[in-house]
């Protein structure tokens, strides 16, 4: 270091013939002269100057064994014959494949990936949303949505964006792996996620959301059909902890009307709406989609109100909030008999309101 070389062992103990003892560590006698080749499916051939490697500690004074002889060691041992690992390992490569060549066993393909940055392209961190895999399903991300996302930002396949875990196992090969770092994207892994959400079949869908349902002490046995909520609110969810809080309102014994919802809509004017509509609702023998917008037409026509209007004050009604699923799709799922109860009760909070 004094005279400004590279930071090494001086080999000054390397021709001795020491024996083992307590005081002493393992060294690999490494070559002093040539080069160590690494041909990288990913980066190419990289050459590296035996001289500027050193005789490196394989086993420390305790007698445990170092990292760049066990992995060796473990990777011989199970036959594996591909490596594929972050690039901030290209300088372990060389020292490892000395040690295959020692013990006269195969060299694996290696591969080494560009490292994955955060958004102002520094090494990933928590702040950059580098999580536990585990927090990221307790915010509702689709297992497939995530490695979807994780695979893409190393790798490409034209200008496909969405896989599922099958479409990856078919078309993945280490020649389309990247050689610029991926920089981790929150609102794209969100954005992903959503389009995963799209896709899953409703089945599947409706058993991944049960779990964020009961850990909001939704009791969903008894209340609507689960399914048929999930149906009306994959369209507008981007994970499966927002389609929970979305979903809330349907298993409310009594729906919490927001309080600029409830002013604009809940008022006096709306109550005349309300009674129209309850009334054509109460006459369906079926709750259809055919025969609920007939409900509604025929309020449109005996007020001469436009759809707007009148579903707005219902959707209040029957959500609480202003921005619902579409209302015949609320209406379809709650049934009659929960919709209906629902209007009656928005009926007698208006008429509480007045003086």
């Amino acid at each position: 270091m004094a005279s400004g070389g590279k930071p090494k062992y001086d080999g000054k103990c390397r021709e001795r013939g020491l024996k083992p003892s307590e005081e002493t560590v393992v060294r690999f006698k490494a070559p002093l002269i040539g080069t160590t080749i690494l041909n990288d499916v990913v980066k190419g051939s990289i050459v590296f100057e035996n001289s500027e490697l050193d005789d490196f500690i394989i086993a420390r004074k305790d007698g445990t064994p170092t990292y760049n002889f066990v992995v060796v060691v473990d990777d011989i041992t199970m036959g594996i014959n591909v490596i594929i690992r972050g690039d901030d390992h290209v300088m372990n490569t060389p020292k490892q494949i000395l040690i295959y060549k020692a013990l006269c066993a195969a060299l694996p393909v290696f591969g080494h990936v560009p490292m994955v940055l955060g958004s102002d392209r520094s090494r990933l961190s928590k702040r950059h949303g580098a999580m536990s895999v585990l927090a990221y399903r307790d915010m509702g991300y689709l297992p497939e949505a995530l490695i979807n996302y994780l695979v893409r930002l190393g790798w490409s396949y034209g200008d496909q964006e969405i896989f599922t875990r099958d479409d990856l196992i078919e078309k993945f090969s280490m020649e389309r792996l990247g050689k610029s770092p991926g920089v981790f994207n929150p609102e794209k892994l969100l954005s992903v996620n959503a389009e995963h959400i799209k896709r899953t079949p409703l089945g599947i869908l409706t058993e991944q959301l049960r779990p964020f349902l009961v850990a909001r002490g939704i009791q969903v046995e008894g209340g609507p059909d689960l399914e048929g909520v999930v149906s009306t609110l994959v369209e507008r969810s981007k994970t499966l902890a927002e389609m929970a809080d979305s979903a809330i309102f349907y298993f409310e014994e009594n729906v919490v009307y927001e309080e600029a919802a409830a002013k604009k809509f809940l008022n006096a004017e709306s109550a005349a709406i309300l009674h129209h509509i309850t009334k054509q609702l109460k006459a369906l023998t079926t709750f259809g989609e055919k025969e609920l917008e007939g409900a509604f037409k025929s309020v449109m026509e005996q007020t001469g109100l436009k759809l707007g209007k009148v579903a707005q004050p219902v959707r209040v009604a029957l959500t609480g909030k202003t921005a619902s699923p579409g209302i015949f799709e609320i209406l379809h799922v709650l049934g009659k008999e929960r919709t209906v109860g629902r209007l009656m009760r928005a009926i007698t909070f208006i008429e509480a309101q007045r003086p």
